[in-house]
């Protein structure tokens, strides 16, 4: 039986330093003409869980869909981190970084989630976490965690001075720059040591 959250799970932006160099730009213009200081979160509703294993309906309208790989945090009891586990955050391509509209990020379907989460009492340093993305086989991507704004620690620290987490609530590390696209058909798999691969396919909605 495959893992799903029991809680609330949450997304950040803007948590890698590739990813805050590309849109620093941005970030100085209207309407918030400054880089965000707190985390930027936003919500993947319940509708968009798709467990390990499961093909992921594409809409029909929708070529592409961007590939947010990333490793999320499982809240203990005592606010502490529970576990770790791989997550697909499928997003439709969009401009809007800093809040994203949920019509591209919550479609149903459109968050991967892996097999198992992994004992965070296994895992020395978050850092040294390094996922790599494959579609169809082919190494797309390659993610190395040491190169977030915030650590792990640092970024749930920082999320408890304007809200608390629950226990079974998920909170996301964040996606770098450079996520792939795939399409309908596509197999997807996120790997990285210590986890079981995260596996899904797309296939195209039916009209």
């Amino acid at each position: 039986m495959s893992y799903l959250p029991s809680g609330t799970v949450y997304g950040v932006l803007l948590n890698f330093r590739a990813e805050v160099e590309a849109l620093a730009p941005q970030m100085n213009q209207p309407p918030y003409k400054a880089p965000p200081k707190a985390p930027v979160l936003y919500v993947k509703t319940a509708n968009t869980w798709s467990p390990h294993g499961s093909a992921i309906t594409v809409p029909a309208q929708v070529e592409a869909v961007e590939i947010g790989a990333t490793v999320a945090m499982v809240i203990g009891v005592d606010n502490d981190v529970e576990g770790f586990v791989l997550m697909n955050d499928l997003s439709i391509p969009h401009a809007s970084f800093f809040r994203p509209p949920v019509k591209f990020k919550c479609v149903d379907g459109f968050l991967g989630i892996g097999a198992a989460m992994r004992d965070a009492q296994e895992v020395a340093d978050p850092a040294q976490f390094r996922l790599e993305v494959r579609i169809n086989g082919e190494l797309k991507q390659s993610i190395d965690f040491s190169q977030t704004v915030r650590s792990a620690e640092q970024l749930l620290a920082d999320v408890g001075e304007f809200m608390t987490l629950a226990h079974g609530e998920v909170l996301m590390l964040g996606c770098d720059a450079g996520r792939p696209l795939a399409r309908p058909g596509d197999r997807i798999e996120i790997a990285a040591p210590g986890f079981e691969t995260l596996v899904n396919t797309l296939v195209k909605e039916q009209a």
